[in-house]
């Protein structure tokens, strides 16, 4: 199994409600429902831990990936590469990283 951290911030002009209502109906559920996925989660940074300063990123991504090549061919439907589509109309700049589980 792997992961994938998607680190982002919003693109200027976007409100965090509507990201976050199209994540919750739109995003989560059809990622999850990928049979290569076993969970997908989006998190809204609140603070950095003993700190005052502002978190670097709004937003993580965590993608837990049974299949990677299943995964990755999923990416390629019209229903993914449209999901892919509106998250690019939120997301500044995301930055995509392929972890491997050494547990």
């Amino acid at each position: 199994m792997s992961t994938i951290v998607v680190l982002f911030n919003l693109k200027e002009g976007v409100n965090p409600r509507d990201y976050e209502n199209w994540a919750k109906t739109v995003d989560i559920p059809t990622v999850n429902a990928l049979p290569s996925v076993s969970r997908f989660s989006v998190n809204r940074a609140r603070n950095l831990l003993m700190s005052d300063a502002t978190p670097p990123y709004q937003y993580v991504e965590t993608i837990a990936v049974e299949d990677e090549e299943a995964f990755f061919e999923s990416l390629g439907t019209k229903k993914m590469q449209a999901v892919a589509a509106e998250f690019g109309a939120f997301a500044e700049t995301p930055i995509f990283t392929m972890m491997d589980d050494i547990i």
